[in-house]
């Protein structure tokens, strides 16, 4: 079904990998085409509770395959057809989703580990803003999401500066969740991953949603729509189980609905 990804599942989590290992995961439009299709796809799946994206090989993904760029390229057109409708699709997505950074994340790379909700890297990652090094700007969702993690100050210094971040100063920075032994990444994140897959999934969705829009709402806004994402939380299916565990003093086994 796909050529530049592999997309498995398993115990209600998808496995997205980016699957270029002998170009470390370069993007090219066909795997921009079939990110965006698994995203829309696990979406609308209910039995994909979780999304994890990764790398085959040795490296997580380093941006855009420059080889296929041309002196007469528009960039902007590229943005606009390949990776921001890819950005859109994973901003939309109200599951949570897991970047499993196992090597060197550049350029659109680390703009596509930015645009998930956790990073768990392995201490052989590395995070880079590569654009400035070939005269280009930060694209694919960078701008937006880099600021909101690290701040201003430090967004600017990586993007104009472009030097590497190590994994572990990359946690230091907020920009991953939990760094671990190589050979240990893929079980940590299988089972974080399968720990988020039995959670209340609407109810993390509509956090997602919340989250999202408290940078462009007042408080009053963000209180209204808080009433009414709660509303919405409290007609779940999730909301009466966890009510009904907690009074029965029992684990809650939540279905995701």
């Amino acid at each position: 079904m796909y050529e530049a990804i592999k997309f498995e599942t398993k115990n209600g989590v998808a496995w997205l990998t980016l699957n270029r290992p002998d170009k470390l995961n370069a993007f090219t439009a066909q795997m921009n085409k079939e990110i965006t299709q698994a995203l829309k796809g696990a979406a609308s799946d209910e039995a994909i509770r979780c999304v994890v994206i990764t790398g085959e090989g040795r490296a997580f993904c380093s941006g855009e395959d420059l080889g296929s760029i041309g002196e007469e390229t528009n960039h902007g057109d590229i943005l606009r057809n390949r990776y921001n409708p890819m950005v859109r699709a994973l901003a939309a997505f109200e599951k949570p989703v897991i970047a499993a950074v196992n090597g060197v994340a550049a350029g659109a790379g680390f703009s596509l580990a930015l645009a998930c909700d956790f990073r768990i890297a392995s201490e052989k990652a590395s995070f880079i803003q590569s654009f400035i090094h070939v005269g280009l700007v930060p694209d694919s969702g960078n701008h937006y999401y880099l600021p909101r993690i690290v701040g201003t100050a430090k967004a600017l210094e990586l993007a104009i500066l472009g030097e590497k971040v190590a994994a572990q100063q990359a946690k230091d920075l907020g920009l991953v969740y939990r760094v671990t032994e190589p050979e240990l990444l893929q079980q940590e994140v299988t089972a974080f991953a399968e720990r988020l897959a039995a959670m209340p999934t609407a109810a993390i969705g509509l956090i997602k949603r919340a989250i999202r829009d408290s940078f462009t709402s007042s408080l009053d806004d963000m209180l209204e729509k808080e009433a009414q994402y709660q509303r919405i939380a409290g007609l779940s299916a999730d909301h009466r189980e966890g009510t009904t565990a907690f009074l029965e003093k029992r684990k809650p086994q939540f279905s995701g609905k």
